[in-house]
C-alpha cells in the first residue's frame, strides 16, 4: 500500500507551489499535480510573467524612440517582435526551472496530469503519460485550480482575428489595429503593449470608468493618460457583436447616448474576465457547494465545507491576483501543519495594473472608506511636482492617500504614475502597520528619488504641503 501524503496539492499556480514549497519547510510529506507541461500555472505561462515582459520590451522601445530628449539620437530604431518573444519564452522557461529545482528542494512529490478528489482523503490522478490513472492517499488537500478566460455569450474566441489573454500572448505580428474589450487590469495592459509598438487601439469599457476597481480619481487620471498616447477610449459603452471580416474584424458598440458606432481593426481581444476552474475537478465527491459565480466559500483559514479540503486562489471569492494566493497557500499549510497562522486581511492586498503609466492601490478608496463610516480626509500630490519624474520624462499621474480624520490611520493609498507598482510597497508596510499619515510625512524620503512623493501627498494630507 501506497504511503500516505500530509496534503496533496492540485494545481501549481502561484498558490499551489508556494504551498507545496511551505509544506516541505515544515516537514509534510507533500505533493503537487499539475496538467500542464510545466510547473507554475497561468502566471507565469499565460498571465503575469509574459504580459510584463513584453510591456518591458514594448515601454523600452518607446523610450528608444523617444531618447533624443535626453540627448542620445538613435537612427531608425526597429523593433524585433520575434526576438522580443524568444525573450518572453525564455523568462518564462527560467521560471519554470526555478520552481521545478524548489520541488526537489523541499522534497515535493510532483505529478504530471489531471488532478480529481475521488473521496475523502483521496486524490486521484490522470497521469498526461499513457493516461493511466493513479489514486493518492493523503492527509490533506489543498485545491488551487485557478482559473480561465471567459467572455461574453456573444463572442465566440477562434484564436485567429478574435483573440483572448491566452492567444494574444502569442501573436507572431505587431497588429496595425485592435480593439480591446474590457478596460481592467488585462485589457489596459494589452492596449499599453501594442500601443507602445505602434498599433492603433480603441479600448471598450461598459462601466463609467476604466479600470473600475480603483479610486475614481486614480481612473479618471488613467483615462486622460491614454488618450493623450492616443488610445481611443470608449468607457459607457455597450459591446454588442463582433464580426470576421476579409481582413480582420468589425465590432458594433452602443455609446452612452445611445447611438451606435461601427468600427474596424485587424483584431480583436476579449478581456472581460476570467473563471474559476471548479468543475471537473470531483467536488461532486464531497458536501462542498459552489458559490453563485462558481468559486468555494472559505473561512479564514481556507478551510472549505468539507473537512481536511482547502481552497485557494481564484477559486474563492477573494482577490484573484498571484500574490493573494500565495499568502492563501501558506495560510492553509500553516494551518495543516498545526502552526494557527494570521488570518489574512484582504484589505491590505494590494493592487497593481502594469499599463501606461502604471497604476497601483492598497487599501480602501474614498468611496468604500465613506460607505464604511470613516470620517474621510484625503490628500493628492502630482508627479510633475518630483523632479526625479521630470528627469526620466515622466512626469505624469499622482498619488492620492485616503486616512481616517479622527485617528489620522492610512486607509487607503492609490498611485498612477512612473514605476507605481514599485513605490506601492512602502503603501502596503504603512497598512500592515496601521501608520498614520503624520508618521509617513514625518519620514525622511531620500531626495531626489520617485519616492519623495509618498511624504508629499502626505504632507497634503496635513495641510501643509512643500512643493505645491
Amino acid at each position: 500500500m501506497a504511503d500516505t501524503f500530509d496534503v496533496v496539492i492540485i494545481g501549481s499556480g502561484p498558490g499551489g507551489y508556494v504551498a507545496a514549497i511551505r509544506a516541505g519547510q515544515l516537514g509534510l510529506k507533500t505533493a503537487i499535480i499539475e496538467k500542464d507541461k510545466r510547473l507554475g500555472g497561468t502566471c507565469l505561462h499565460r498571465g503575469c510573467i509574459p504580459t510584463k515582459s513584453l510591456l518591458y520590451t514594448s515601454e523600452l522601445y518607446s523610450h528608444i524612440t523617444h531618447a533624443a530628449t535626453f540627448g542620445i539620437n538613435v537612427t531608425n530604431p526597429q523593433l524585433d517582435w520575434a526576438q522580443a518573444q524568444k525573450h518572453k519564452q525564455k523568462v518564462v522557461d527560467k521560471g519554470a526551472g526555478g520552481i521545478d529545482f524548489l520541488m526537489k528542494k523541499n522534497k515535493v512529490t510532483v505529478f504530471k496530469g489531471t488532478g480529481t478528489v475521488a473521496g475523502k482523503g483521496k486524490v486521484e490522478v490522470v497521469l498526461t503519460e499513457g493516461g493511466t490513472k493513479q489514486v493518492l492517499d493523503t492527509k490533506n488537500i489543498i485545491l488551487a485550480t485557478g482559473s480561465v478566460c471567459t467572455t461574453l455569450p456573444s463572442i465566440t474566441i477562434d484564436h485567429k482575428r478574435i483573440l483572448n489573454s491566452d492567444s494574444i500572448l502569442e501573436l507572431p505580428v505587431i497588429p496595425k489595429s485592435l480593439i480591446v474589450l474590457g478596460a481592467g487590469a488585462v485589457g489596459t495592459e494589452f492596449a499599453s503593449i501594442f500601443n507602445h509598438v505602434g498599433s492603433q487601439v480603441t479600448l471598450i469599457e461598459f462601466m463609467p470608468n476604466v479600470l473600475p476597481i480603483e479610486d475614481l480619481d486614480i481612473s479618471k487620471e488613467l483615462e486622460k493618460q491614454l488618450k493623450r498616447r492616443k488610445i481611443e477610449v470608449l468607457t459607457g459603452t455597450k459591446f454588442e457583436k463582433v464580426e470576421n471580416t476579409k481582413d480582420g474584424v468589425k465590432v458594433t458598440a452602443t455609446l452612452p447616448d445611445g447611438t451606435q458606432k461601427v468600427m474596424e481593426a485587424e483584431y480583436f481581444l476579449s478581456a472581460v474576465g476570467r473563471g474559476p476552474v471548479t468543475r471537473g475537478i470531483g467536488l461532486e465527491k464531497t458536501n462542498i457547494q459552489l458559490m453563485p459565480k462558481g468559486t468555494i466559500q472559505i473561512d479564514s483559514m481556507m478551510r472549505t465545507s468539507e473537512p481536511n479540503v482547502y481552497a485557494i486562489g481564484d477559486i474563492t471569492p477573494y482577490p484573484w491576483l498571484a500574490h493573494c494566493a500565495s499568502a492563501q497557500g501558506v495560510v492553509a499549510v500553516e494551518h495543516i501543519a498545526g502552526k494557527n497562522p494570521r488570518p489574512l486581511n484582504y484589505d491590505r492586498i494590494p493592487n497593481a495594473t502594469y499599463c501606461y503609466p502604471e497604476v497601483a492601490s492598497v487599501g480602501l478608496t474614498e468611496k468604500k472608506a465613506k460607505e464604511r463610516g470613516f470620517d474621510v480626509k484625503t490628500g493628492i500630490f502630482p508627479f510633475s511636482a518630483i523632479t526625479k519624474a521630470s528627469i526620466s520624462d515622466e512626469a505624469i499621474g499622482l498619488v492620492k492617500i485616503v486616512s481616517d480624520k479622527k485617528y489620522d490611520e492610512v486607509l487607503g493609498v492609490h498611485l498612477i504614475g512612473p514605476h507605481a507598482t514599485e513605490l506601492l510597497a512602502e503603501a502596503c508596510v504603512a497598512l500592515q502597520l496601521e501608520a498614520t499619515t503624520e508618521e509617513i510625512a514625518k519620514t525622511i524620503h531620500a531626495h531626489p528619488t520617485l519616492s519623495e512623493i509618498m511624504h508629499e501627498t502626505a504632507e497634503v494630507v496635513l495641510g501643509h504641503p512643500i512643493h505645491i
